[in-house]
């Protein structure tokens, strides 16, 4: 695509939406615990004149929480969001957004009752056309201003309670890359102290769900600020792969002729700059990331540590995870075993399904295998790559949900980390979103993969469905008909019984017929 082509994009196109509602932004939401904005169709909060939605209470999680966080009270994630505000739009029927002014997943038009069903497609299946639209659309959000979120750049105890707010404007990308990094953060616990085994999105059950949702989100900004409604987050399939086949100039970025960790000045992503990497620094300070540019993009793929991940994730380790039948064992942490989530996540053996965290598996191999930006979690997000790897995973996930057909329940419901029991809301989505809400198969969420799509097979039974149904609207009269059918037939037989029996005994006193008679007019019928 021509710089001409991007400019022009840049300068027609409308902002987004995303994290922390800039209208809740305020001493005034934040001292009231109260973030019910007004939906512009008819200006009530949460569109309750249009019966969109109502400002509720949240209803937290009573259960209880696996060990691995002793504390209480000490992290603004608790019980998210809580700590912000204890009031929220609730939006009812097929509604869904901060002022329930989106549709949920899955629904579009102008009063969300229109099912739809988007394909994500792979990478190399698409266009030039396709791809080159894609990678613009990559650029206009990160060159496009969230007009609906901000981020916070204070805890709410240096924010003092609320009375003095911190935060910051962002662009759209980077408003995803910050809410990856806050939910895997550290702990800040005063000092330069910090508690590091702790993360709203990763070493539990909801590393899947929370993916698949913040996937979703990022697809739909994607949709609103393009206006292309129909976009969806291509995918790398890399079973198999050699290498990064996806790190070229023509797709990801390559590899910088001089420097090799940096990439290519032809890359579309040569001059972004990441957010939210210095977690060291951060702790130090006892400060959050505050969304300043802090050096470019950095990979190095197949420089990375081969004794950690010797090379790329196989079709055959792939299809043995797809085999695990328990989505969660054990501790529910990176140390369960025989659990479909750890494995596929990469803790775990992808050989024996055994927890193994001096390796790295799956998904955790390709980020290892990127060497740079994407090999440290909390600023992962940052290499566009990201958004392609995450899409695969989910692929896998989408596999071993239709597969396994599990129910509900067997998502955890207590004793998993803090933040990942089935009806913990994710951190730190706003609007509210339950863990389990997203255990579900994608076509339910308004998606589906281009690879997975089922061949259509004609039964017997599909075809006989109309006409079953139109039996079931009529069937009185059909058995109004049999009865009526039944009575008349009853009737004639015995109508010709009886003249047959008479006929056989006038045949009885009949003389022979004689040779003189005519034989050709003579014609035979069958007897009942």
């Amino acid at each position: 695509m021509s710089l001409f082509a991007m400019g022009f994009l840049l300068s027609i196109l409308q902002p987004s939406t995303g994290q922390f509602p800039r209208a809740c932004a305020n001493a005034l939401s934040l001292l009231r615990k109260e973030c019910c904005p007004l939906w512009s169709g008819d200006g009530s909060p949460c569109g309750e004149r249009s019966r969109r939605g109502s400002c509720q209470n949240i209803l937290l999680s009573q259960a209880p929480l696996g060990p691995q966080f002793p504390f209480s009270g000490v992290d603004d994630r608790e019980d998210w969001p809580s700590v912000f505000y204890n009031r929220t739009c609730r939006c009812e029927e097929n509604f869904m957004g901060y002022n329930c002014g989106d549709c949920k997943f899955g629904f579009t038009g102008p009063n969300c009752n229109e099912r739809q069903v988007r394909m994500r497609r792979n990478i190399f299946q698409l266009s030039n056309k396709e791809k080159d639209k894609f990678l613009a659309y990559l650029n206009l959000a990160k060159n496009t201003l969230s007009q609906d979120y901000v981020i916070a750049t204070g805890t709410y105890s240096q924010m003092n309670n609320g009375s003095n707010p911190m935060f910051r404007n962002i662009n759209v990308y980077d408003l995803f890359v910050w809410m990856h990094y806050y939910a895997s953060r550290d702990t800040l616990l005063g000092g330069s102290t910090v508690w590091r085994d702790i993360d709203f999105a990763h070493e539990a059950p909801g590393f899947l769900p929370w993916h698949r949702a913040f996937l979703l989100m990022w697809e739909h900004e994607v949709q609103k600020i393009t206006g292309d409604e129909n976009f969806t987050i291509p995918y790398w399939d890399w079973r198999d792969a050699e290498d990064c086949v996806v790190c070229t100039d023509e797709y990801m970025g390559g590899r910088h002729p001089i420097i090799p960790n940096l990439l290519s000045p032809a890359s579309f992503f040569y001059s972004w700059q990441v957010i939210c990497t210095q977690s060291e620094e951060y702790n130090r300070q006892q400060t959050l990331c505050n969304g300043t540019g802090e050096g470019p993009i950095l990979r190095n793929p197949g420089n990375h540590d081969r004794s950690r991940t010797p090379r790329l994730p196989s079709s055959a380790e792939v299809e043995f995870c797809l085999s695990l039948t328990q989505y969660e064992s054990g501790p529910m942490d990176k140390m369960a075993n025989y659990s479909f989530r750890n494995t596929l996540e990469g803790f775990a053996d992808p050989q024996t399904a055994i927890s193994n965290i001096s390796q790295s598996g799956l998904h955790n191999a390709l980020h290892i295998y990127m060497n740079g930006s994407m090999s440290k979690v909390e600023g992962s997000a940052n290499d566009p790559i990201f958004v392609l790897h995450h899409t695969f995973v989910d692929s896998i996930f989408e596999q071993w949900l239709r597969r396994h057909r599990p129910m509900l329940e067997v998502y955890p419901a207590a004793n998993a980390p803090i933040g990942h029991n089935r009806e913990s809301y994710m951190v730190p989505f706003i609007p509210l979103y339950r863990n389990g809400e997203f255990f579900k198969p994608s076509r339910e969420l308004g998606y589906d993969y281009e690879y997975l799509q089922e061949p259509v097979v004609f039964s017997v039974h599909e075809f006989l469905i109309p006409y079953l149904e139109e039996a079931r609207q009529i069937w009185v009269w059909l058995l109004g008909s049999a009865v009526t059918g039944g009575i008349i037939a009853a009737v004639l037989t015995g109508l010709i019984l009886t003249w047959w029996k008479k006929r056989k005994t006038s045949s009885e006193i009949q003389p022979l017929l004689t040779e003189s008679e005519d034989y050709n007019n003579i014609s035979y019928q069958s007897n009942f």
